[in-house]
């Protein structure tokens, strides 16, 4: 019997950065008999589920849920609260943070690029020089590209020292649940994520939270938006109540999924997702593999493999394991491979996932003890 004929067997493992692995609970959420958004409890869930949504981010933002992935969120964030022509910076280290670039230059914004290479940090000073005159600021925590997790924080207080009225509007998709966000203490105006990562539901959902000065610059019937008037949504959805039809069922499959995350204090939540990436990353160290960022996001590893292998070849093996994960994003598709506990997972999926690891880069040819990759994904959470 070949090795090959266990493969079968295997469970079907989603280990990439999105969509995620989603708890039993949430799946049965989605399993009951249809609900009606208009209905008094569906209105009831809906506002229950945005109060959570405000619960897990720590601070008294108002949550607007959008029918829609987090790009189309992050699209209702700059037409709802962004004037017409408005000058944008726009900071990129990354594949995510570049499409919010070239979505503000589509929608006719004065958009100003501050870039660093990928698998960098962004640098705060040199944001805060470009900000000065601007209106808008657009930047990515948690880059799923490379998986570095850039300094919201430092950057967000440079911004404001030089423009107190800059507004910044901050992609948090995959940090949002997963790593420290402080959003009112940071200075942060307006906070982006969508229901495939952190917050283990499946996709079609996305979240704006508003800043109570943020909410008073929305613009009241953008010419820029219909679908995503946020504005217009923010006002009917505080009353349990949507312009258009939202996507209910998934609404209560996240507040199933919200159970979990609320069960422990957020600073619980943050290091253990932490530690397990920090087993990922010491995984593929051990394999010859290290980590490709500056600073490892909880959300992600971001891997290079070693030479002569490519991120598509790691990924594909994986895949002929029932096991899914991704390759970098283009043009870096083969620099790198990604893996993540980003969803419905504990410390000891990051255990198992560096045992997949071996079995996938043995198959590949690649020379290692036996173990090694597991026993530093152990040691990496005992330490933590």
């Amino acid at each position: 019997m070949t090795d090959a004929a266990y493969l079968p067997l295997n469970r079907h493992r989603l280990i990439a950065p999105g969509p995620v692995e989603v708890s039993p609970e949430t799946l049965l959420a989605m399993a009951l008999p249809q609900m009606h958004h208009r209905a008094p409890e569906g209105r009831a869930k809906f506002i229950r589920v945005r109060e959570r949504l405000s619960e897990l981010l720590g601070d008294p933002y108002q949550a607007v849920i959008v029918t829609g992935s987090g790009t189309a969120a992050f699209e209702g964030a700059l037409v709802s609260s962004v004037p017409a022509g408005a000058k944008v910076v726009n900071a990129s280290a990354g594949k995510f943070s570049e499409r919010w670039a070239d979505m503000a230059e589509r929608l006719g914004y004065t958009v100003t690029r501050v870039e660093k290479p990928w698998g960098e940090l962004l640098d705060a000073d040199h944001i805060a020089a470009a900000c000065q005159d601007a209106y808008a600021l657009t930047i990515t925590h948690s880059e799923t590209s490379t998986g570095a997790l850039h300094d919201l924080e430092a950057i967000a207080q440079a911004a404001k020292a030089v423009n107190p009225d800059l507004l910044i509007i901050a992609d948090c998709v995959t940090s949002f649940g997963v790593s420290e966000l402080r959003p009112a203490a940071w200075g942060i105006d307006i906070v982006v994520s969508g229901s495939q990562k952190g917050t283990a539901t499946p996709p079609g959902l996305g979240y704006v939270f508003f800043s109570p000065q943020a909410e008073t610059r929305l613009i009241k019937d953008t010419p820029k938006g219909f679908y995503l008037d946020l504005q217009r949504e923010l006002t009917g959805q505080k009353k349990g109540d949507t312009p258009q039809t939202p996507a209910i069922n998934l609404v209560y499959a996240l507040d199933a999924a919200l159970d979990r995350l609320l069960s422990v204090p957020r600073e619980v939540l943050w290091h253990e997702k932490a530690l397990q990436a920090s087993a990922l990353v010491a995984a593929g160290t051990a394999l010859g593999a290290p980590s490709w960022a500056a600073r490892t996001s909880p959300a992600v590893a971001v891997l290079t493999p070693p030479q002569p292998l490519g991120g598509k070849a790691v990924a594909e093996q994986l895949a002929r394991m029932n096991q899914r994960a991704l390759p970098g994003q283009a043009p870096h598709e083969d620099t790198v491979f990604r893996i993540s506990t980003l969803g419905y997972a504990d410390r000891y999926d990051a255990l198992s996932i560096a045992g997949i690891l071996e079995d996938a880069f043995r198959a590949l040819g690649v020379p290692f003890e036996s173990g090694v990759a597991v026993q530093a994904a152990w040691k990496a959470i005992q330490q933590g």
